[in-house]
């Protein structure tokens, strides 16, 4: 779809809608008394519609790491969770998704609103309310089977508001070799920077069985210019991968013990980790 189409949206039964726009592309569940429900979804439709253009005006500048301060509130959004992890080098467009879905679920979550539970699911990317029963997610799948690897239960009181999933098989480049690490959080878009520094962080660097390539031969408008990316990594020991996952360990624990997130799990080679009350895995219970 052309970024010069309309955004488009399909409504389906219990409370669901799906609006697209070019790249973008989002679920949006309510839950709640059906009024309620049919106001949020939307105002969740009218907060979509502008997104992708107003984006679109801001590429340059949200492609940089510094610059002057975006304009758009999506924008905005992306900077200020973007900020929270200087000096480590990362630009707003890795609150991207993220901050898309809390954008229109801050649209859904107006005063008054009268839901009981509501979601945003960009991609994988995920903003979410409950003030009823907690929430169920699987997370951190296996890249090539899709099977579940771990599972989050999150509750009215946990101050968690966003999940965000990244990995060298994902969406976008990654300067890592995570399978996959998702990260619970405040918010999506801070969950979603969070998750791509310590996907980046789990890693060999100057391992023979990892592949990399230029970002910009990749893409070439990748936020990461000639940043080298993960594109291929072969069989690992089981040292190999207890040390990739030990640095990755360490850097969601510093995001732990600042507050900036507040769990994680992080996926390689058929290994997980999890740290956070909220997660539980196969090998690993409550790490």
């Amino acid at each position: 779809m052309s970024f010069l189409e309309r955004p488009q949206m399909q409504l389906a039964s219990g409370g669901r809608m799906r609006l697209t726009h070019g790249p973008i592309d989002v679920i949006v569940t309510a839950e709640g008394p059906a009024e309620a429900m049919d106001k949020a979804l939307m105002r969740a439709r009218d907060g979509f519609a502008p997104i992708l253009t107003e984006l679109s005006a801001e590429l340059p500048r949200l492609r940089a790491p510094t610059g002057p301060a975006p304009k758009g509130i999506v924008a905005r959004r992306m900077q200020s969770a973007a900020d929270l992890f200087a000096p480590a080098f990362v630009t707003p467009m890795a609150a991207v998704a993220g901050s898309v879905a809390d954008h229109l679920l801050a649209a859904m979550l107006t005063p008054g609103h009268g839901l009981t539970r509501a979601h945003v699911n960009n991609g994988g990317d995920i903003a979410l309310y409950t003030r009823a029963a907690p929430l169920r997610l699987a997370i951190c799948e296996d890249p090539v089977t899709r099977a579940p690897g771990a599972r989050a239960l999150i509750g009215p009181q946990d101050g968690i508001g966003g999940v965000a999933t990244s990995g060298w098989r994902g969406r976008s480049h990654s300067r890592g070799i995570a399978d996959a690490v998702t990260v619970l959080a405040r918010d999506a878009a801070l969950a979603d920077v969070a998750a791509t520094l310590i996907a980046n962080a789990v890693d060999l660097p100057d391992h023979p069985a990892v592949t990399r390539q230029r970002a910009c031969d990749l893409a070439p408008d990748s936020d990461l210019g000639p940043r080298l990316v993960t594109t291929d990594v072969g069989p690992l020991t089981p040292d190999d991968i207890t040390t990739a996952l030990g640095a990755g360990r360490a850097l969601a624990q510093d995001y732990i013990a600042s507050g900036l997130i507040r769990a994680a799990c992080l996926a390689l080679a058929g290994t997980r980790i999890a740290l956070g009350q909220q997660i539980e895995t196969k090998e690993l219970r409550n790490a």
